[in-house]
């Protein structure tokens, strides 16, 4: 991730406010959302804007393609059909994402404030924020996929599979 956000930091994408999805707010505060990018660097207070959206999500992408054929492939041994598992993986996928999104109203910012300003960390207190919040979004994800993973990359018999 931090090498795709670098590359987006030299763009006008991180002055594009990307806030989709709202989901609440208090009286008198400011709008949540499930996807809350506001315009700006991290650094002076922003949200990263879409240069930061689109570096979380194209690593995930890539992270979920690479997991799709190691769990399907090593881990389960599936022999279930391919486009079906890929099917109901992708389907996963956007609502384990919009979730794990919709939780970061209560850890990322407290945790971006807490390394970049309390503590006075500069680039490199964003960088261990950006390091702590993909982990806990990983985690979550974790969890709530491999129960999944049990029902999309089934073993089928070959009986099953000519039928």
């Amino acid at each position: 991730m931090p090498v795709f956000k670098s590359i987006f930091a030299q763009t006008s994408l991180v002055t594009t406010n990307f806030q989709a999805l709202p989901i609440g707010s208090h009286v008198g505060e400011r709008t949540y959302y499930i996807f809350d990018y506001a315009a700006g660097a991290l650094s002076s207070g922003g949200g990263g804007g879409l240069a930061y959206f689109l570096s979380i999500q194209i690593t995930i992408a890539i992270a979920q393609i690479i997991n799709f054929f190691a769990q399907r492939n090593i881990t389960f041994k599936s022999t279930s059909n391919v486009w079906r598992a890929a099917f109901w993986y992708v389907i996963a996928y956007i609502i384990i994402t919009l979730g794990a999104a919709a939780t970061q109203v209560f850890y990322k910012d407290p945790i971006y404030n807490l390394l970049i300003n309390t503590w006075e960390m500069g680039a490199f207190g964003e960088t261990t924020a950006d390091v702590i919040t993909m982990s806990i979004n990983s985690t979550i994800s974790f969890w709530v996929f491999f129960p999944i993973f049990k029902l999309i990359f089934k073993h089928e018999s070959v009986k099953q599979r000519t039928n």
